[in-house]
């Protein structure tokens, strides 16, 4: 069987782990060509991995027959105009997280590849990892019993310490609930199963951030949304979950746990892939690490797009797919609305839980 070709538009920072998986572990696809806005980003992406194509600029990357999927790693308020392009071009679209940055432009999406018959998946992928995916077969092996509701909590002080190019974080499509909430969000999503209401209060602690990274050192930032976000989810299945993401605290935390009717399930970083998976039963008395039973420990981002190529090839149905993180945008946009007019918020769109990773006999080839 031909692999699948992959174009990425947008060289940026999460680009390099894209490139090593897609060009090293996953070997169902070939990475065939590269854009970037600054073109020296793609030449050093061509050279390093050696990329037989280097595009001009996404519109030639979409002309281009060989390619099967394009990868769209921009910026969060970029991901609409490519994704909408693309698929105006025919192309089938990975989107890294999260889908777009307002639900009309995520129904936009969802609308135009109906139309067309294409493909749309998106990160978060770590919901696939070893971590998570043992959380699962817990849950529904009856570990914990039934789910009660849960706790999730991203707390850090922002990324202008640290990112090279931060000014986006803070901008529309941004802040902690669309940046870093994907993760924890789809992790509850796939973990509970679909959000039937979402409420939240909401806060901008700081109005501008000094950049203190190269090399935009000292800048100044205007904050444009809200960074410190406080929500309650109500699940179809009737669990309750609280969510606070947060660009404003000096301390950081990376926690989800689930309450059980007979234990407590802690689940790793959703962030990361692996991580210790903790389990508490009264019988025991006591907090025990479990085995991670399933492959994809370490940092196996692009994991989603090699599942959806082995779906693109056979036909199967994609974990990471667009209904789901139609779902996540959803929950997330209700979640600022609510803050804002102070109600709570329906939500309407549902989507399908996908079957538990199996583990092949070789790291890289998905199942059939």
């Amino acid at each position: 069987m031909s692999k699948i070709k992959i174009g990425f538009v947008g060289v940026g920072a999460i680009s390099r782990i894209y490139l090593e998986n897609l060009t090293g572990t996953f070997k169902e696809v070939e990475v065939i060509g590269v854009c970037d806005l600054i073109r020296e980003r793609a030449e050093r992406a061509v050279e390093k991995y050696n990329i037989p194509k280097l595009y001009n600029d996404m519109y030639e990357l979409f002309a281009d027959s060989e390619v099967d999927i394009v990868l769209n790693i921009t910026r969060p308020y970029e991901h609409f105009d490519v994704t909408m392009e693309a698929l105006k071009a025919g192309k089938h679209v990975y989107s890294e997280k999260p889908l777009a940055a307002t639900l009309e432009e995520g129904r936009q999406i969802m609308a135009l590849a109906k139309e067309k018959g294409l493909m749309v998946g998106g990160a978060p992928d770590t919901f696939m990892g070893a971590g998570i995916q043992t959380c699962r077969r817990l849950i529904e092996d009856g570990y914990i019993g039934d789910i009660i509701g849960a706790n999730a909590q991203m707390l850090c002080h922002g990324h202008e310490t640290w990112h090279p190019d931060p000014e986006f974080y803070y901008k529309h499509g941004g802040g902690p609930l669309f940046d870093m909430g994907p993760y924890y969000v789809t992790a509850l999503l796939n973990l509970i199963g679909n959000v039937d209401a979402v409420y939240s209060m909401t806060k901008r602690g700081f109005t501008q951030r000094t950049i203190t990274s190269e090399p935009h050192f000292g800048e100044i930032i205007d904050v444009d949304v809200d960074t410190h976000v406080v929500g309650t989810l109500r699940f179809e299945c009737g669990a309750v979950a609280t969510l606070i993401t947060s660009f404003d605290t000096y301390i950081g935390r990376n926690a989800i746990e689930i309450y059980g009717t007979k234990g407590t399930l802690y689940v790793p970083d959703p962030n990361c892939f692996g991580g210790p998976v903790k389990l508490y039963r009264p019988e025991d008395g006591e907090v025990r690490e479990l085995p991670l039973i399933y492959r994809y420990r370490d940092d196996s981002r692009g994991l989603g797009l090699a599942d959806m190529a082995k779906a693109l090839q056979t036909g199967r149905k994609f974990r990471a797919c667009s209904d789901m993180t139609f779902h996540a945008l959803e929950v997330m946009e209700g979640l600022i609305v609510s803050g804002r007019e102070k109600k709570e918020i329906k939500i309407e769109s549902r989507f399908e839980k996908k079957a538990i990773m199996e583990v092949p006999a070789m790291p890289g080839i998905l199942e059939a």
